[in-house]
């Protein structure tokens, strides 16, 4: 039906006749003249028609914004003064020939150029809001990163594996979408939060290298960053170990930008142990474009009386740090109660602060309601080591360390944005060097830091068991600007590694048999070493684009609620459809 895109066309097509098809973006009557602006994925291109052909100009006066049109024309040069350079065809207009309305269009529920239309609206009629250039030119690339990505992986020796959508339910962290089956009563599949079981089974058929773009599914509470469907670069290998997935997959990502975005990241990726990141920046997944870490006082507070900073300086679960804001003394105190208010969300119990307008002048440039508890050498200490000019603003994260961390970490990063000291660059980073447990004080055991298959930094159950609080993992997460691009490890394959997990993180035999049966079966016929790794896909398209969240590079995302406003989903099913399943509704009271 056409024989070029509206935004192909430019000088060099001048005085040629193209057919083109495309949506009236705009269409202005300018005295006996009708300008239109026909637009399709490719950007748009003006077109002219003219009153001399009256049947055509007569079709043209009744088009309205969103028309799909066929159009014949002949590419001629604009005015000069017309010249638009913000468009590839800003140099030539098209004459047209001849008009054909595909389709008519009612007037839409927003206009595409509207900045300030509220999410849902966009997510109810989102087949009008992917017609935005801004949406058009994520969902180009984020085509164009999975189009490399494949490449990538084929020319390396992957092979692309589908695994399944109806499985079992397995813990990973989050919960299942459950999927009732109506050929077994009773019973349930459930959709796979990633298909981290089965690229562990294709390792031990053989398979050696397996990738997979995959749809996964959580049923979580969600964030900017989160979908509870969503894309995977699944990856997973035999005999390699987890510098040599590093290094392949680190590859991949300088290789990606360099194609995609024509950026030269770093060569090597720089490594960074878990315990450093936490000490540094209360984070596993630090920004490092931000110039601020947070610096642990607690051995210059023991002492003092001020019990606010004494008592978690003593406490061994407890941690005091300071974060130095450079020139931040020229908050306001409502700023400050702000940021205050801010830690708050993260469990802190409050924010003591101390403004140092003079560094010279001691005790007496400082402004805070506890410069008095503190004598005048923990002070002078504190500046020292935090390295403190006059003008500056220091924050202090006390209490237990958990709390601090994440507090503090977030207040590092919000405060870096609100000042705008967050660098114009691209800054990835390997985390490694995770604990292989976290205790859970709320259940009283341990549960696994990533997953229960991730292989400890030791090949003795014994020692594993003996050493569980501070035994290592072989783990590994790409982090890029703050976020965690991707993350994996080195894999179990010995069975009674395997069990010696389950029974720490208080797994029975008899429920590691009922979950993972099949995988404990399967380890016991040749498992080769395996690791791997998996990308986020969509995060790694909202960084590429700079979009805010993720909805804005998926095609059709879920809100906030988990909910779809474009077709109602979740609905309702016919009482029919619940008999079938055995399934009956008891809905929760008002």
């Amino acid at each position: 039906m056409r024989s070029h895109y509206c935004g192909q066309i430019d000088e060099s097509f001048v005085d040629q006749e193209i057919e083109l098809c495309g949506w009236v973006n705009r269409r202005r009557d300018h005295g006996g003249v009708i300008f239109v602006d026909l637009r399709d994925r490719e950007g748009l291109v003006q077109v002219v028609f003219d009153p001399d052909r009256a049947e055509m100009f007569a079709t043209a006066e009744r088009i309205r914004n969103e028309y799909v049109l066929k159009l014949k024309g002949r590419v001629r040069l604009r005015d000069e003064a017309a010249f638009n350079p913000n468009l590839k065809t800003g140099k030539i207009e098209v004459l047209g020939l001849e008009l054909t309305v595909l389709n008519a269009a009612e007037t839409p529920p927003f206009q595409l150029d509207d900045e300030g239309v509220h999410e849902d609206i966009r997510l109810k009629y989102r087949y009008i809001d992917l017609r935005r250039d801004e949406m058009q030119q994520r969902m180009r690339m984020r085509s164009q990163i999975t189009a490399f990505v494949r490449n990538y992986m084929e020319s390396n020796g992957f092979w692309d594996i589908e695994t399944p959508m109806l499985t079992k339910a397995t813990p990973e962290g989050a919960r299942d979408y459950l999927v009732p089956s109506r050929t077994h009563p009773g019973e349930f599949f459930a959709l796979p939060q990633s298909p981290q079981i089965f690229k562990q089974l294709l390792m031990m058929s053989g398979m050696d290298r397996y990738y997979q773009i995959v749809r996964c599914f959580r049923d979580e509470d969600l964030r900017a960053d989160r979908q509870p469907e969503f894309t995977q670069i699944d990856i997973e290998t035999s005999f390699m170990d987890e510098n040599e997935v590093m290094d392949i997959t680190e590859n991949m990502i300088r290789e990606l930008f360099a194609h995609v975005l024509e950026e030269a990241l770093p060569n090597p990726f720089p490594r960074m142990s878990h315990e450093e990141a936490m000490h540094r920046y209360g984070s596993d997944k630090p920004d490092l474009r931000i110039d601020m870490e947070l610096v642990d006082i607690g051995d210059l507070m023991a002492d003092v009386e001020f019990k606010v900073f004494a008592e978690p300086a003593k406490d061994p679960k407890g941690r005091l740090v300071v974060l130095r804001v450079p020139k931040g003394a020229e908050l306001s105190r409502k700023e400050i109660d702000g940021y205050t208010e801010f830690v708050g969300r993260y469990g802190a119990k409050g924010l003591a602060w101390i403004k140092v307008n003079d560094v010279a002048a001691g005790r007496e440039g400082l402004q805070s309601p506890i410069v008095k508890f503190l004598p005048d050498e923990a002070l002078t200490a504190i500046i020292e080591r935090t390295g403190t000019e006059s003008g500056d603003l220091l924050f202090f994260g006390a209490g237990n360390a958990k709390v601090v961390n994440e507090s503090i970490g977030a207040l590092r990063v919000q405060v870096g944005h609100d000042r705008g000291m967050v660098s114009r660059e691209w800054k990835p980073l390997w985390v490694v060097d995770f604990p292989m447990f976290e205790w859970n004080d709320r259940d009283n055991r341990w549960d696994a830091l990533h997953h229960p298959f991730t292989s400890p930094n030791t090949e003795d159950p014994a020692e594993l068991e003996a050493n569980a609080g501070s035994m290592l993992s072989r783990a590994y997460d790409m982090v890029l600007n703050g976020c965690e691009l991707g993350g994996g490890s080195v894999r179990i394959h010995n069975t009674d590694m395997q069990n010696k997990v389950f029974e720490v993180l208080g797994i029975g035999d008899e429920e590691a048999r009922d979950k993972f049966g099949f995988l404990l079966d399967a380890l016991k016929y040749g498992c080769p070493p395996h690791a791997g790794l998996a990308f986020g896909l969509d995060r790694m398209v909202m960084l590429m684009t700079g979009a805010g969240s993720i909805r804005d590079v998926m095609a059709f995302p879920k809100t906030q609620t988990a909910a779809c406003p474009l077709t109602d989903a979740p609905a309702a099913v016919t009482p029919a459809s619940l008999r079938d399943l055995n399934i009956r509704i008891h809905k929760p009271a008002k």
